[in-house]
């Protein structure tokens, strides 16, 4: 039976309608994976545990997908697709440079405490790196060194662009890392505190914080 539904996966059945059930299903499906690996990672998030959270039978998972590799890309797609289209517009639209960064920092941030699975994925992805293997969030987060060359192509005649006081990859990595570990690491690390991180006021005094850092790397302070 599951042969079945991984042979309807890989190309039989007909075109799912925008807001047919298939496509809700497909969804709850995605929403409910994304939740479990978050949490548990890649190895320990079961087939079993994804159909029981959407209400369906495991084999019924194959229709859409066809194994937990399949799975698990296309939450990654889904996740990083998403985080991309909110940077995009930003990073490639008007203003300076600085400017841009600036605002694409706080769209990041604000992107992240909007969806928080994201940076359990990624230190997820970190800590359950397999030897030898390209772990497959790398697929995903090219993109977003892409974009950021565009932005920089864009930005040939911005004093900016030409002082290079820090590294692009070292920029991302500091911005990255400070909002991952904020979001996903702090509220374990400090049990009992009552930290909340996506708090209003506490959410916006880290933006600031965040992009004052960023100006003084890129010698805007």
């Amino acid at each position: 039976m599951d042969r079945v539904f991984a042979a309807r996966a890989e190309g039989a059945g007909e075109p799912e309608r925008p807001g047919s059930r298939s496509e809700r299903t497909r969804a709850a499906i995605l929403a409910a994976a994304e939740t479990l690996f978050a949490e548990r990672g890649f190895a320990e998030t079961r087939l079993e545990d994804v159909a029981t959270a959407v209400g369906i039978r495991r084999a019924s998972l194959f229709y859409y997908y066809s194994d937990k590799h399949a799975l698990y890309d296309a939450v990654l797609a889904d996740v990083f697709g998403e985080q991309r289209r909110r940077l995009e517009p930003v990073l490639l639209g008007p203003g300076s440079l600085l400017e841009r960064t600036l605002a694409a920092v706080e769209v990041w941030i604000d992107a992240l405490a909007a969806r928080p699975a994201t940076a359990r994925i990624l230190l997820r992805e970190v800590a359950d790196g397999r030897s030898g293997q390209e772990p497959p969030v790398i697929k995903h987060t090219r993109a977003f060194f892409e974009l950021i060359g565009q932005a920089l192509a864009r930005s040939s005649g911005d004093v900016l662009a030409h002082a290079e006081p820090v590294h692009p990859v070292h920029l991302a990595a500091v911005v990255t890392g400070a909002t991952v570990f904020y979001i996903a690491a702090m509220p374990a690390l400090l049990p009992g505190l009552g930290f909340d991180p996506f708090e209003p006021a506490r959410l916006e005094a880290f933006k600031r914080e965040l992009t004052s850092t960023v100006r003084r790397l890129l010698g805007a302070a």
